[in-house]
């Protein structure tokens, strides 16, 4: 199997990024959206373009964007399951991950997963010789 993995990779392809990073956020965030999610369009809230315009501005616009939206639909609707076409992306919010080195785009009506801190509180959970659990307070 290693063998055809190393054959396949040998072969050419025709690969291209689906935007470059010189492209504005904005229009990164379109491309996404029409080229992948088969969207008609984006529709960016107020705070969600003026985020974008600051981010802009303070040197950002290179980063890559990363989507956040339901998992049950193309669209931001998630009872509009599959593959919907030609629907309006609305874009609510946008937020920078400067560590990850990534700008998030907020679609409809989603929650987003907390990130852990620096050190989790599970690093101090431990079992001592007695079978006891501590460092959970």
């Amino acid at each position: 199997m290693a063998h055809e993995v190393v054959a396949l990779a040998a072969r050419p392809n025709a690969f291209a990024p689906l935007y470059p990073d010189a492209m504005p956020l904005a229009q990164k965030i379109e491309t996404v959206a029409k080229r992948i999610y088969h969207a008609g369009g984006v529709s960016f809230s107020a705070t969600a373009a003026a985020r974008l315009a600051e981010l802009e501005a303070a040197g950002f616009g290179a980063l890559p964007v990363c989507m956040a939206k339901t998992q049950y639909s193309f669209s931001a609707d998630p009872k509009a399951r599959n593959a919907p076409s030609d629907h309006i992306l609305p874009v609510r919010e946008v937020r920078l991950s400067a560590g990850a080195g990534f700008v998030v785009a907020l679609a409809g009506d989603i929650m987003t997963m907390p990130g852990l801190p620096s050190v989790p509180a599970a690093e101090h959970i431990f079992v001592d010789a007695h079978g006891v659990i501590g460092g959970l307070s």
